[in-house]
Parts: C-alpha cells; structure tokens; sequence
C-alpha cells in the first residue's frame, strides 16, 4: 500500500508545482500586460501654477498616485521636446533642434531614423493595441513630411493634427486619410474630439490584448480658443506678479538683456487675457481626464491601467520681462508637471528624485515587459520609483538641458529697429529667440541644489544659479562661485553633451 500512497503524494507534488509555476508566469504575463495611457499637453507650466485648474486631474491623477516635484523636460519647445519624448533621447541624438523641417521636426531624417524606433513600435511588438490622438509633432503632415497618408510605425489607430495646434478649422490624419474640421463645437473642439474617439476605441479594442492610449490636446497652447461653457471662467485671474516676474535680465545673457524693463503695460495686459485664457482651455483638458477614468472604470480596466500627464516643456508670462513663451534655461519653462497612477502605486504620494521626459518611453516599455536595458535610449525608467518593490533602482545625480536657438536673417520688418537674426518679437518688439539663444545646462540636485550652463555665442556667456538660496533665479552667481566646482559642472557638461544611451545613464555621482 505504500507505492501507490507515494505515488498519489509525488502526483500532487507535481500538480502543486506546476500550480505554482503557471500562477508565476500568469503573475509576470498580468504584470507585462498592464494597459497604458499618455496623456501629453502643450506648453503646461508648473512653476506659474499650471495645475491650478485641474482639479480633477489632481485628484483623480496626483492624488490616486505619484506627483514627481522635479520633473523635467530636456529641452524647452515642442517639437524637439516630443521627438524626446517618443524616441528616449536627448536631442543631440535624436537630432531635432526645432519646430521646423530645416530643423529635423518630423522630417525625411526623423522619420527613418529616430522614429523608426520609436517606443510604439516596441508596445506593437508586445501585441499591445495602439491609439494615437492629437497633437503630434508640428510638421507632422506638410507635403515635404510625407503629407497626411504617413503614419509613424506602431499605432494601430492614428488621429493625429496636421501642423501645430489649432481647437477648430484643422486637417486630421485618420489613419492616413485627411479629415477637415470646422468650428462647431459638438463636431470639431479638437480636445474632445480626440477624448470621444479614445474611449470608442475602448469599446471597440479586443480585451484579449493590452492597449496603450496617447492623448495630444491642443491646451494650453496658443490661439487659446477655450470652449463656450468655460470662456468667462477665471475672469479676474491674472498672472502671477511672484518671483522674476517683469525683473530685468540683469547678469544673463544677451536674449535677456535686450527686454525694455519694466514692461509695458499693453505687454502686461496681453500676457494676463493669454494667462487667463490658458487656463480657461484647461478646463476641457480637466474634463477629458475624469471621462477617461470613469470609462475605464466602466470597463473594469481602471485598477489594471496606469496614467500618465505630463506636458512636453514649461511657460512663462512676464518672467524677466519676457511676455510670453517657453525657449528659456529657467526652472519656469524646463520644469513640467508630471502625475502618475497605476498598479502596485501608493495614493498621495510626492517624490523629489528628478525625472525627465526621456524616462517616459523607457518607464512605458518596463511596465509592458520590454528588457529595457537592450533598448538605445538615453532616458531611464522610473518605474521602481513608482512601484519600489518591483526592483531596486537609482535616481540620476546630474542631467542635461540643451536648446537651439532659432532666430531670421532678415530684419523683421514690424520691429526694423532690431537687426537680424531674432524670433519671435511679440508683443511690443521684446523677443523671445534668437540664434545666439543656444545654450547646455547641468541640473544637479544631489551635494548641490545647482543649474550651471553655457551658450554658444561670441561672448562664451556662463549662467550659474543656486537653486536653494535662488529658487527664482534672479543672480547668477558665475562670478562668486568656487572655480573648482565651475570646473566640474563644465565636465559634466561636457560628456553629457556627448553621451548616448548607456553613458547618458551611468553617470559618476
């Protein structure tokens, strides 16, 4: 009797095994299968108080998971800005300088380059179902670009806006195909149009399979054009008067020095009604997100979805005396919100490690179960920050901030009094850009609180700021600095400036 009594032990051994064994694999495939949404606005701030009018996204976002403090993007402007944010890279790899096609956005080189291993085309590989909505890069559909019947590699459903952004009387690329739009707001509000062909994509994807959502809204960027039942919100908001608002650029380079201070009041006037009407777009941004929670909670995807909302650089309005725009070095436009929730994530959490927009792809494809550490991206995933039991991880000591300036040859013939090469003279002639805007800079957090950087231009101009003593930036301390951390910082720079994936990531504390 002993035999078959061991025998029958040894099967139920062997079926506990293999119990155990399919519980594991079932536990790695749920954790690699988990769905994913971006959510990516356009020129949202967190300095000047962007969030304020997002209280549902705060709540339903920041307060359901993590709110990173120091969130940045690696360089401040949309196009080289989102080109980072698709392909993991710095812009001195990815090679897109600028909103134009002269300057790679969405150009030939872009597109058989960078693109073509793009973090979408991963997920495609990972059988995760695609969705693309909005704002893409701003070339995305000139002739020169391929025109509306390109779509990138990797999305399953492309919506994507040609040109920059617009809320009515745009063309859309519906998976290669042209779709114009008018100015009813039922039919054509870009914000929630992009939202309602989201969630019929919930409806209609295969449950079978994980998906990933990306949603461009146009907010808060320019014309501003809020819908109707939000365009008398915030009527007595104006922008902030806090910190380097309407200070002259004193110590700063030359872009800086050049904005008569103090301004104007019809600077001042334009940039409260475009500070005002910013928020007023961001209330349809707000109401996207609590659709798009409570339908997936309606699809019981919700508790196996993580999101993300971010925006692709910072703003400012009035910041040392500059009207409005982004392009600058300063914590207002290179610092963007960035909320987070998903699995395995504890509510109403803050984290001060710094992140950056190139972690993005590389933290998507870790949550979709890619081996990260194979991939060529310079970023880094944060996804043990956000679910510390998933494995042991570092936060980066220093990184790297690069901008291109862009400026005309000829003299813009409305401000004629001030010579080539500038861009961007509204309102009131002060300029936002010029070719000698072009600068690198080291952000570091760890032993000091510190922003060193270098432009390229005739005067090998140096801004160092501490960011303990300074939060505001308004000296630049170059001069009252240790020349053995000036030294430092520069080599830091230096190999950051020439670093490719793996190096860009192991960096000596």
């Amino acid at each position: 009797m002993a035999g078959p009594r061991r025998g029958k032990e040894a099967a139920g051994c062997l079926l506990l095994l293999l119990a155990v064994l399919t519980c594991s694999l079932r536990c790695g495939e749920s954790l690699k299968s988990s769905n994913i949404v971006l959510i990516l606005t356009d020129d949202l701030d967190v300095d000047l108080g962007g969030l304020t009018p997002l209280k549902k996204t705060k709540a339903l976002i920041g307060d359901a998971g993590v709110t990173f403090s120091n969130a940045y993007t690696a360089t401040p402007l949309c196009c080289p800005s989102r080109s980072s944010i698709l392909s993991g890279k710095y812009p001195h790899n990815h090679m897109v300088r600028n909103n134009s096609l002269s300057g790679n956005c969405s150009s030939k080189a872009w597109q058989s380059g960078p693109e073509n291993q793009a973090f979408p085309i991963y997920l495609s590989k990972k059988l995760y179902q695609t969705f693309y909505g909005g704002k893409y890069l701003n070339q995305y559909g000139s002739k020169e670009a391929g025109g509306v019947t390109y779509v990138p590699p990797g999305w399953d459903q492309w919506h994507a806006l040609v040109g920059n952004s617009q809320y009515y009387n745009y063309t859309l690329s519906v998976n290669g195909k042209a779709e114009v739009h008018g100015d009813n707001y039922e039919k054509d509000y870009l914000t929630d149009l992009i939202l309602n062909r989201s969630l019929a994509f919930l409806d209609e994807r295969s449950p079978q399979h994980p998906f990933f959502i990306m949603l461009s809204p146009p907010a808060p960027h320019s014309p501003w054009t809020a819908a109707p039942q939000y365009q008398k919100s915030f009527g007595d908001v104006k922008a902030p008067r806090d910190g380097s608002f309407n200070k002259p650029g004193k110590d700063k380079h030359w872009l800086l020095r050049q904005p008569p201070n103090p301004m104007a009041n019809s600077s001042i006037d334009y940039l409260d009604n475009a500070f005002r009407k910013r928020w007023q777009t961001l209330l349809s941004v707000d109401d996207m997100v609590e659709r798009l929670v409570k339908k997936l909670e309606d699809v019981k995807e919700l508790n196996n979805t993580y999101i993300f909302f971010t925006s692709d650089n910072g703003y400012h309005t009035g910041q040392f005396s500059l009207p409005i725009d982004k392009r600058q070095l300063y914590e207002f436009d290179i610092r963007v919100p960035l909320l987070v929730r998903g699995p395995g994530i504890q509510p109403k959490q803050t984290l001060q490690n710094p992140v950056m927009n190139i972690d993005l792809p590389m933290t998507i494809l870790d949550i979709a179960g890619v081996n990260v550490s194979t991939l060529n991206m310079d970023g880094q995933s944060f996804l043990p920050q956000l679910v510390p039991s998933a494995r042991n991880g570092t936060s980066r000591p220093y990184f790297l901030v690069e901008y291109t300036g862009e400026g005309h040859l000829p003299t813009d013939p409305y401000c004629p009094k001030l010579g080539p090469g500038l861009a961007n003279c509204f309102p009131d002639c002060v300029c936002e850009d010029a070719f000698n805007n072009t600068y690198a800079c080291v952000r570091t957090f760890k032993d000091y609180n510190l922003q060193y950087c270098e432009f390229a231009d005739n005067e090998a101009f140096v801004e160092v700021y501490n960011l303990t003593a300074d939060p505001y930036q308004l000296e630049n301390i170059v001069k009252k600095v240790d020349p053995a951390l000036l030294q430092t910082m520069n080599q830091r720079l230096i190999k950051l400036q020439s670093c490719e994936g793996k190096s860009c990531r192991d960096l000596k504390k």
